[in-house]
């Protein structure tokens, strides 16, 4: 099994900044595994934000946060990061994290997911 915990969340301002985290672990979890971050807004379904490979030098983004967000990883600390700038009230929802042994399976395992909430 893997699993995924998310932290990191909370309240911002419009413009500002956060930083969330997911921490992995579980026997079956391989640093090789390509990780990702969902969100899911209020009254809205999930939607893919972003997703990186095993070695951290191919990402993808959605284009709604393309240029705005970051992914990163630290394989050696089993911990992904997702840096979140000039943010909107329409980044609202709850983060998720997932993993998955390709970019294809990224939605394999998945963690209890973090609130954020921006301000206007």
């Amino acid at each position: 099994q893997v699993q995924l915990v998310e932290s990191g969340g909370g309240l911002a301002q419009a413009g500002g900044s956060l930083r969330l985290s997911c921490a992995v672990s579980g026997r079956a979890f391989s640093s090789s595994y390509y990780m990702g971050w969902f969100r899911q807004a209020p009254g809205k379904q999930r939607e893919f934000v972003g997703g990186i490979n095993w070695s951290g030098d191919s990402t993808s983004y959605a284009d709604s946060v393309k240029g705005r967000f970051t992914i990163s990883r630290d394989n050696a600390k089993k911990t992904v990061y997702l840096q979140m700038n000039s943010l909107k009230p329409e980044d609202t929802g709850v983060y998720y994290c997932t993993a998955g042994e390709t970019e294809y399976d990224v939605d394999d395992y998945w963690g209890q997911g973090t609130q954020v909430t921006i301000s206007s």
